[in-house]
């Protein structure tokens, strides 16, 4: 095999290709133009999006040419769901996502030199496409019978499947024909989810053009119980900092499973084998100390949001638990943390509302009498002071920027709340 083959496959990053040998003589030789697609069915792309771009960094890193393709027109459509019909969003909402899109993946790659990256639309050579040309030109190449074999069109042949969602397979085949025929691209990546549509453009433009050309599929990523990866109890971890705040991206990483560290550590940083071992190492001896997650949440943060970011985002969760100043955080940090944390703003009246009742509210402990106790015992604190008094009530002059106060009971079990009133 090739050396930057070997390299995405010791990284986890290949699941199925269409030939190994091929694709491998085909990075030997020179450079391959390939390309990677992202639908705008959101306002940002997620974790899973990162997964193919962090695969794109190799491939461009070793001189071969990324081809980044924002679905203006796929994105209209969205590809099927195993459950139910796509809900489709009207065409102007669509513009704006793939702008917004556009401009993150824009952030992973270089633009400069031989292999420098490419940003397309399908919607530039869809959009003019008549229905005939396209049956004629694309639907002519394409078995019905090996289309309803697909696992997911057979998963929903009995609730049902539009045609609009049934025929999403000939649009990103086209995709692949398309920037094959406008800009020599041999190669296009994917997540396993998509290896269907993958092996179509290959077979497209074997038939239409009697050319080979390659498919690479990751692993769907999954946590140690084979959950979907990605996933937090709030929702979808968005690469978008209004979406996923950096705190809560970087929170996320850091309370990754043990049994994961190395995967993600593969997929999700640049640290050489050794390194990724030596940091497995010591988080299998000692977990409590989360070493490997900590490299894994700083490198992917700094990647994602920034440096600064970074320090932000460790400095609020060190703040939280009484080795840094909260006062010093920011507004915005400080609110990222309240919504991370999901607890509903506590309103009051005229009246602020007691230290034992924000303990409550912030789920620190079980009820008021809970609450008391653990003042009495010395465990209870507003804004990392300790509280002695268990009728002690919060003060305007406690409530950071004007409206956030953090609670914690002992060193661990922390709340953060914003009063309203």
């Amino acid at each position: 095999m090739n050396a930057v083959l070997d390299e995405l496959t010791w990284r986890g990053f290949v699941a199925h290709s269409t030939d190994p040998d091929a694709l491998g003589a085909a990075l030997d030789a020179g450079q391959v133009s390939f390309y990677v697609g992202f639908d705008p069915t959101a306002p940002s792309i997620h974790m899973g999006n990162l997964v193919q771009l962090m695969l794109v960094r190799i491939l461009q890193a070793a001189g071969h040419k990324p081809y980044l393709l924002v679905g203006g027109s796929t994105g209209l459509i969205g590809d099927p769901k195993q459950s139910s019909e796509r809900n489709l969003n009207p065409k102007e909402l669509v513009g704006e996502w793939v702008e917004r899109i556009r401009g993150q993946v824009s952030r992973f790659v270089d633009f400069d030199g031989p292999a420098g990256a490419t940003v397309v639309n399908n919607y530039d050579w869809t959009s003019e496409l008549s229905t005939l040309d396209f049956l004629r030109d694309v639907g002519k190449h394409f078995s019905i019978n090996r289309m309803l074999d697909r696992e997911v069109v057979k998963a929903r042949l009995e609730s049902g499947i539009s045609y609009t969602e049934f025929s999403y397979v000939l649009l990103q085949s086209l995709d692949f024909l398309e920037l094959f025929r406008r800009h020599g691209v041999t190669l296009q990546t994917g997540g396993s989810d998509q290896w269907g549509n993958l092996t179509a453009g290959v077979d497209l433009i074997r038939r239409s053009e009697g050319a080979r050309v390659s498919a690479l599929a990751t692993p769907l990523l999954t946590k140690a119980d084979g959950t979907k990866f990605g996933k937090t109890e709030s929702g979808t971890v968005w690469l978008d900092p209004a979406m996923t705040s950096p705190y809560a991206f970087h929170q996320f990483f850091l309370n990754s499973e043990d049994a994961m560290v190395e995967t993600y550590l593969k997929i999700f940083t640049t640290r050489p084998a050794e390194e990724i071992a030596e940091l497995t190492r010591q988080t299998a001896e000692s977990p409590h100390l989360r070493v490997g997650q900590r490299a894994l949440a700083d490198d992917i943060t700094d990647l994602v949001h920034s440096p600064a970011e970074r320090r932000a985002a460790t400095a609020a969760a060190a703040a939280l638990f009484g080795r840094e100043d909260l006062a010093g955080l920011p507004e915005a940090t400080l609110r990222a943390v309240v919504s991370e944390l999901g607890i509903p703003p506590i309103r009051t009246g005229e009246e602020l509302p007691t230290v034992v009742e924000l303990l409550v509210a912030a789920g620190v402990v079980a009820s008021k009498s809970a609450g008391r106790r653990a003042i009495e015992e010395g465990g209870a604190y507003l804004n990392n002071a300790k509280v002695t008094d268990p009728d002690a009530r919060l003060e305007a002059v406690d409530l950071l920027h004007g409206r956030f106060v953090v609670v914690r009971r002992g060193r661990k079990t922390v709340g953060a709340l914003a009063v309203e009133n």
